[in-house]
């Protein structure tokens, strides 16, 4: 049975309990697999060579979720070929591709955990109360080294971005 933890995150002031370790930086990141487009799988090696963004989200159709998205989307033109940024979410790979078309999404790549929530347990992510995924950042350099990490405390908030931001920059 997966680990279980409690008083990391809350939605709206109520606590809720996570699947999975802690995963902090130094770590060597955990090998997932989650799905791309329709059906396609996509885990750690497939993006190997590139510093990461893990952009874990709860859902695209959740204004904080999409600010946060459209942010990394952004972000992603000044960082260079060498970064990969992954938006993770519990969210349908129709949904994902219907929210990509809709808002210019077009910068990162989208992924759905919805399957078997290889992702939630890898990096200690998956809500026990709603299976869905918490707000979370997570920073890999191009050995798999975890090198920032950010469990978002209230996941109705974006997270800290900058922070975020400078731990690629320092990977590069």
């Amino acid at each position: 049975m997966a680990e279980e933890r409690t008083g990391v995150v809350t939605l709206k002031g109520n606590p809720l309990t996570l699947i999975g370790p802690e995963v902090k930086v130094g770590d060597k990141a955990p090998d997932f697999t989650a799905l791309k487009g329709l059906g396609a799988p996509i885990g750690l090696s497939d993006l190997e060579g590139k510093v990461k963004v893990f952009n874990v989200i709860l859902s695209v159709d959740t204004p904080v979720c999409n600010v946060q998205t459209k942010r990394f989307n952004e972000e992603a033109a000044n960082l260079g070929d060498d970064v990969e940024i992954l938006t993770l979410s519990m969210d349908l790979p129709f949904a994902l591709g219907r929210y990509c078309a809709a808002e210019g999404i077009d910068k990162v790549q989208t992924a759905s955990d919805y399957k078997d929530a290889s992702f939630g347990e890898a990096y200690g992510v998956l809500i026990k109360e709603h299976r869905l995924l918490a707000r979370a950042l997570f920073v890999v350099d191009k050995d798999d080294v975890v090198r920032y990490v950010e469990y978002v405390p209230e996941v109705a908030t974006e997270p800290n971005y900058e922070p975020a931001i400078a731990a690629v920059k320092e990977s590069l």
